[in-house]
């Protein structure tokens, strides 16, 4: 046996020592591998690569507090209303800064999911129009349409970021190596790049595709956007009216759908959003239970719906709300569990609710604190007489009964927000479908080139199309300015618009144009950044900033006029060894820039 044993292990070592000698042995065989010459070969690929464009814009409406409440807070809508903790966004001046910038996570800002997803939606753009000829097609149609929809997404990523971060640096081909030299281009050429892309776009794609897929519809949205941005007002109207008049889509005017409610209640549930039946959807963002997208999909009620389960009291002194699952009466099945993250303003909940038939802030519609009811089980047990009966805010002495009202009192809409859930419990907001472009938004991009234009009365007529679906009075053109847009916009895009890239572009044009905002005041570029609409808009509407409201925990809202432009990311700016990405002023490094190009590289 000892012989056996030794003659194995000589065995063993020779076999070994002679495979050492060969190094082939050491080479990895992978079962599979990337390489994009062989990937891209095929309409197919190309159309999966599509796909990722569409997996990232999906991401910033989904999740906890989401990248959208970043575009929110920036503006006269909303604040960040979570104020148990230092961190959130509310002291803007100091906390929004280059380094912090980067934090990306749920107790922060978003604002570098913008800078890196959106270079990340360019990448994908670029792979696919870069090797757009590289591949084969069953037409020359179904080609330019799989290039008009790359020309799509890499034209939103670029129209959001010249209207966030300004001068950015434009990559306009696939990077295939190590790029450390990028600079920063001027907003305005960027914004003409694209629109000749989209000019392009919308005579190749269609709108018989797949809901999720780019539409010409959403093309000639966009581009409307990019005409307005840069001052091409005629163009504006044009594009707008070509996706009106072109009979894919039409504004949703009665009850439809499986809930046949309300037409304003019908139109955002998610059953209804997809159905062929809507009309309305120009761009939508597609969200399923299991289809691979955010684990308990939007949570839009943990962000949305007040903090009402904690901090509210009875007249009588006890605890009043409960918002898990153990009360007899489970309200959050109904209304959803809220942190209040995304906490609206005084403006956007009050000052903008002018007509009682609106039904967008209709009862059932919209929500008030009143609506709920006191149903703690320590009510119950006890023969509390508030059980079951509305909140209320006040006691009878007039003392406040919610200690904490940032966080714990206010309205919300309901119809917009309510997303029944089935991962969660309580509910914080399910899957649903979400819109990114909606013709209503189209007609009211179209009354602010009318504005533009000084054609009150045209202006007049679009944003009472939107107006009179919501059962609203219409308005005449003696009452059109930029502030009656906006105030429209707030009132039917609440958690649909980027708020503060539009308000962005509008200063902009106040700056470019020198035409004289409502409040009196002209605007340049020469002191942009000292000196714009945006703060103003935002100062005037949104009492938190104004007035330096402090929280419970101490910390104070504020703002300043640089605040139109975000800060870019210290990290880009550091790592990018031989070249040369602007800050924006108001922030450090602003010091080192250099002049940004005036052409595409």
């Amino acid at each position: 046996m000892k012989k056996n044993i030794l003659l194995s292990i000589m065995t063993v070592v020779t076999v070994t020592g002679m495979v050492s000698c060969n190094k082939d042995w050491l080479k990895p065989k992978p079962l599979s591998f990337y390489e994009p010459d062989l990937t891209y070969t095929d309409a197919a690929a190309m159309r999966a690569a599509l796909v990722a464009c569409a997996r990232n814009a999906r991401i910033e409406y989904y999740g906890d507090n989401p990248p959208i409440l970043t575009e929110m807070l920036f503006t006269e809508v909303t604040v960040e209303g979570v104020t148990d903790k230092s961190g959130p966004p509310q002291d803007l001046n100091l906390l929004i800064t280059p380094d912090g910038a980067t934090f990306n996570n749920a107790d922060r800002n978003r604002i570098y999911y913008y800078w890196s997803e959106g270079y990340k939606g360019i990448k994908y753009a670029n792979t696919i129009i870069s090797r757009i000829d590289k591949a084969t097609y069953a037409s020359k149609d179904e080609r330019n349409a799989i290039l008009g929809s790359a020309y799509f997404h890499r034209a939103l990523r670029y129209y959001r970021l010249t209207q966030q971060f300004g001068d950015v640096p434009a990559i306009m081909k696939e990077v295939e190596g190590p790029k450390l030299d990028f600079f920063s281009t001027k907003r305005e050429v960027i914004l003409e790049y694209i629109k000749k892309d989209l000019d392009s776009a919308k005579s190749w794609v269609s709108d018989n595709v797949n809901r999720g897929e780019v539409t010409k519809g959403a093309v000639l949205h966009l581009l409307t956007k990019v005409n307005l941005a840069l001052g091409k007002f005629d163009e504006a109207i044009a594009s707008a009216t070509a996706l009106i008049n072109g009979g894919a889509y039409n504004l949703m005017k009665a009850p439809f759908g499986a809930t046949k409610k309300n037409v304003i209640w019908d139109l955002h549930r998610p059953e209804n959003k997809s159905l062929g039946e809507n009309k309305e959807g120009i761009f939508m963002i597609i969200d399923r239970f299991g289809d691979g997208g955010y684990d308990g999909g939007m949570r839009i009620m943990r962000q949305a719906v007040p903090f009402w389960g904690t901090n509210i009291t009875t007249p009588t002194g006890k605890k009043g709300t409960n918002d898990n699952t153990n009360p007899p009466f489970v309200q959050s099945n109904l209304y959803g569990r809220g942190i209040g993250r995304c906490r609206p303003t005084p403006y956007s909940q009050y000052e903008i609710w002018t007509d009682p038939n609106d039904l967008r802030h209709a009862p059932g519609n919209w929500m008030n604190m009143e609506d709920l009811v006191y149903n703690d089980p320590g009510l119950k047990s006890a023969n509390d007489p508030y059980y079951l009966k509305p909140l209320q805010l006040r006691n009878a002495s007039g003392g406040l009964l919610c200690t904490d009202t940032i966080r714990c009192w206010f309205g919300w809409p309901h119809y917009k927000i309510f997303i029944p859930d089935t991962e969660n419990s309580p509910m914080q907001g399910g899957h649903s479908d979400w819109y990114v472009f909606r013709l209503a938004e189209t007609y009211l991009l179209r009354a602010e080139a009318y504005y533009w234009k000084d054609d009150p009365g045209s202006a007049a007529n679009d944003i009472n199309e939107v107006r009179k679906r919501a059962n609203a009075a219409p308005i005449t053109a003696a009452q059109v300015n930029i502030g009656t847009i906006l105030d429209e916009r707030a009132r039917e895009l609440f958690f649909e618009e980027p708020r503060k890239t539009e308000l962005t572009r509008i200063a902009f044009l106040f700056a470019k144009t020198g035409k004289p905002a409502y409040n009196g005041k002209t605007y340049s570029m020469n002191n942009f950044s000292d000196n714009n609409f945006f703060y103003d808009r935002v100062i005037e509407k949104n009492v938190f900033y104004r007035t330096g409201i402090v929280t419970n925990h101490g910390d104070k809202y504020t703002m300043s006029p640089y605040h139109v432009l975000w800060p870019v990311p210290s990290i880009s700016i550091q790592s990018n060894t031989y070249g040369v990405i602007n800050q924006n002023k108001g922030y450090v490094g602003y010091e080192s820039n250099v002049p940004p190009l005036d052409k595409i590289p």
